[in-house]
């Protein structure tokens, strides 16, 4: 499998984990999403909102050059007022990710890019796996307030979530 591949396995996968805690908060109202745990996000919805804004900031602005995605109040945490709200965020990044995510090729993977917050030199397929890291990360600590809460975190194995994925395609 090259790389290509690899990369489109961890955009699905991404999604797939992405969404089975967002519905899992969702059974809980947005008051309980949006209360301060001490997380580095404050809340489990706030941690959800910059999950998407990595994804957006790596996939979409650096990626594509869209620097304007930057000035939209609509990606700041504390701008969303409810579930519904975060899920049409939800539905604009990964769409516009998906969009470029079908016209990647090998060559491109290698183009080099840059983000003015972020030293270095790296190129485009370490900013997949940058997002997909940092995802995780993320998700780490909703998974730390679930077992506070006395809550089952949803699953996020990489078999279990891939396998769904791509029955859905």
């Amino acid at each position: 499998m090259g790389v290509l591949a690899t990369i489109r396995d961890l955009v699905d996968y991404d999604r797939s984990v992405s969404e089975r805690f967002e519905r899992s908060m969702e059974r809980r109202s947005w008051k309980e999403g949006t209360k301060n745990r001490e997380t580095g996000h404050l809340s489990i919805a706030g941690t959800m909102v910059h999950i998407l804004n990595v994804h957006e900031a790596w996939m979409v602005g650096v990626a594509q050059g869209r620097w304007e995605i930057f000035d939209d109040p609509r990606r700041r945490i504390g701008s969303m007022r409810s579930w519904k709200e975060l899920r049409a965020y939800r539905d604009r990044v990964w769409s516009e990710i998906d969009r470029f995510v079908e016209g990647l090729t090998e060559r491109k993977l290698s183009r080099r890019v840059r983000a003015p917050w972020m030293p270095g030199r790296y190129t485009l397929s370490d900013a997949f796996f940058q997002t997909s890291v940092e995802q995780a990360h993320h998700l780490g600590e909703i998974i730390g307030v679930y077992w506070q809460l006395n809550r089952r975190p949803p699953d996020m194995t990489w078999i279990e979530n891939l396998r769904q994925s791509r029955k859905r395609r």
